[in-house]
């Protein structure tokens, strides 16, 4: 049999030290389980009270942090090709529209004013010419016209010659079988009658040269009429074209100094003093800080409440949530990130997986949020749109 623990007796009671260390345990376990039973209840109650929480707040918006402040630069590109003389602004620095961005190298520019003004000077005056030119041309038509009339007067007095000269003939030679007019008297006759026939084809070719003569004329004062008719000196085509490349050449000038087109900061500027550029190469740009905007990039699954005009509250990773902007829904982009990408997603395969879209949406930021808190172009934010309010 087994030995039993002794029994100890002090001052009239009893005392069994084993079963006093038995029941420790079972009190310790007894706490613990209350106490886990406390944690489980704090634990319920906290997802009881989040979950409420949620279905009162949060079931009316949707949410993301796959946002970017964007704006609408200006990309700035000189139109004429020149070399630089000089670069007014760096980079960050702000700058307003209107302000002088750099300076070109204007010497050709103003060579070339000088020329179209030459041009233009020498159409005007060929215009000036021109119309004078008509009145001289009249004045020869009407010489010629009277010169035409002289020459059949000269015509008509051959003919009367002529016609004079052969009746004497005729007479004379009649007179001459009977032997009254001597041989030299008929031989003068005959010399008046070839006279006045030459006479009078000299005076018909007279006729024909006046006439071609005023002809002429005419055709010449027609011509010059062409070219100013239904025009003035400011309208006519060769002063007209002359004046199109003087306001060419003027404008070339203008351009050789480069205005900010816009309000905001210089960013990405690359250019410098001496450089020659060609038309059109991109030397800075202005960014537009104090209209800039989010593209809010929403999983698609996210989108079926969301509509232009519902409020949004944004956060900035550089303010923190110390700093909350309130912005509007403006828009939807017209394709997801990836069916603009440089190599859209081919799915076209066996081996497919269906992967969750996202898409931009546009959100318009408050301008005095902005001035007080001025954001930069890719900056991330947290978006949330408040899809309950259906403007």
């Amino acid at each position: 049999m087994a030995e039993r623990d002794p029994i100890e007796i002090h001052d009239g009671g009893m005392h069994q030290p084993g079963i006093v260390e038995d029941a420790k345990p079972i009190a310790d376990a007894a706490r613990k389980k209350r106490r886990n039973k406390i944690l489980l209840g704090l634990v319920a109650a906290k997802i009881v009270i989040g979950g409420g929480w949620y279905m009162l707040h949060d079931t009316g918006h949707v949410s993301t942090d796959n946002a970017y402040v964007n704006a609408d630069s200006a990309q700035v590109t000189p139109l004429i090709s020149a070399e630089v003389a000089d670069v007014a602004v760096v980079n960050t620095q702000v700058v307003h529209r209107g302000d002088v961005l750099m300076r070109l190298d204007d010497s050709d520019a103003k060579l070339a004013v000088l020329k179209a003004q030459a041009e233009y000077q020498k159409a005007r005056r060929g215009f000036s010419q021109t119309a004078a030119n008509s009145g001289s041309l009249s004045a020869q038509v009407s010489a010629r016209d009277a010169d035409i009339g002289q020459a059949r007067a000269q015509l008509a007095s051959a003919q009367a010659s002529l016609g004079k000269a052969r009746i004497d003939l005729a007479r004379r030679t009649e007179l001459a079988e009977s032997g009254a007019v001597s041989g030299e008297e008929l031989t003068n006759a005959k010399n008046a009658y070839s006279t006045a026939q030459a006479n009078l084809a000299l005076a018909q070719a007279a006729v024909a040269q006046t006439s071609a003569t005023s002809s002429a004329a005419r055709e010449s004062l027609a011509a010059n009429q062409a070219l100013i008719a239904g025009s003035t000196i400011d309208t006519s085509p060769e002063v007209a074209s002359a004046k199109a490349k003087l306001d060419q050449a003027l404008l070339d000038l203008q351009r050789t100094v480069i205005l900010a087109p816009i309000d905001g900061v210089i960013t990405n500027r690359q250019v410098q003093v001496g450089q020659r550029i060609a038309a059109g190469s991109p030397v800075m740009t202005i960014v537009p800080i104090g209209s800039v905007y989010v593209d809010a990039n929403f999983k698609e699954g996210q989108l079926t409440r969301v509509r232009a005009g519902q409020p949004v509250e944004l956060v900035s990773d550089i303010y923190g949530s110390k700093v909350t902007y309130h912005g509007r829904v403006t828009g939807f982009s017209g394709g997801t990130g990836s069916a603009f990408s440089l190599i859209p997603a081919q799915n076209a395969t066996g081996n497919w997986i269906k992967v969750v879209q996202r898409l931009p949406v546009r959100v318009q930021l408050d301008p005095r949020e902005l001035a007080a808190h001025p954001l930069r172009v890719g900056l991330s934010m947290e978006a949330k749109i408040d899809v309950a309010e259906t403007n």
